[in-house]
């Protein structure tokens, strides 16, 4: 768990308030008839015209700037031009922006148009869940407090926990030590002064299990229900969690 110095958490902050500015683009722009290829175009300009880099692109392969993933897909949809947003879809968009060699990563569940009431109670669920997660980033506390924080919001509204993906430690490298579990597991490690974790509950409506697409990129739900995906990154610091992935 790498502690982060005083200028690498402004920096990270320059970097997550990119990645903020293309979420505000994106709950603008968000609507029925746009493919989530044009979403990708947008969420690179912004990123480029301040001077960032797009984090995904390229990483590991991964050939855009944005995961959209829609519906059933949980995290890591590659945009595509025949992918066109409908009334009462769910896109989450995941964004990761590098400035001058630090990260900010967020990912924001969208709906499109009016969706159903149990899909929009998902939606509340999860980002609830974030902000209780977030909460409980506070210097020499278990992280365990974090992934209980979560495990327990979604428990109390009896939603599927996305077990094989979590959060993660961020700062010069996307995925950093230490990985973030969204439930418990009896973890021993405790949260340093300074230290920055991507803090990224992924909700289910119906079941916990999910499998990998053909492309070797796409997760999706194994009955086929809707997923929502909430992240921020976050700072532990002495006056409190500082979330660097917001508008500064």
């Amino acid at each position: 768990m790498n502690k982060k110095s005083r200028e690498e958490i402004k920096l990270m902050r320059m970097a997550g308030n990119i990645v903020a500015l293309v979420h505000q683009e994106m709950k603008r722009v968000i609507e029925p008839g746009i493919s989530t290829l044009e979403l990708d175009k947008i969420a690179y300009d912004i990123i480029k015209k301040n001077k960032a880099y797009p984090t995904f692109l390229g990483y590991n392969g991964f050939p855009n700037s944005i995961c959209a993933s829609v519906n059933e897909q949980v995290v890591h949809g590659i945009p595509s031009k025949d992918t066109i947003l409908k009334e009462g879809d769910i896109v989450s968009i995941d964004v990761g922006a590098t400035f001058r060699d630090l990260v900010g990563d967020s990912a924001w569940t969208y709906p499109v148009g009016k969706i159903a009431p149990e899909i929009e109670n998902l939606l509340k669920v999860t980002e609830k869940a974030l902000f209780a997660g977030i909460e409980q980033m506070i210097p020499d506390s278990p992280l365990e407090n974090v992934s209980a924080a979560i495990e327990d919001v979604a428990l109390n509204a009896k939603v599927g926990i996305v077990r094989q993906y979590g959060g993660h430690g961020v700062g010069h490298q996307m995925h950093e030590d230490p990985f973030l579990f969204n439930y418990r597991t009896n973890s021993t490690i405790i949260i340093k002064k300074n230290c920055a974790i991507a803090i990224e509950p992924m909700l289910n409506l119906g079941c916990d299990e999910v499998h990998t697409l053909a492309d070797d990129w796409t997760v999706v739900t194994d009955d086929n229900k809707p997923s929502a995906h909430f992240e921020h990154t976050v700072v532990a610091t002495e006056e409190g969690p500082l979330i660097t992935t917001k508008l500064m």
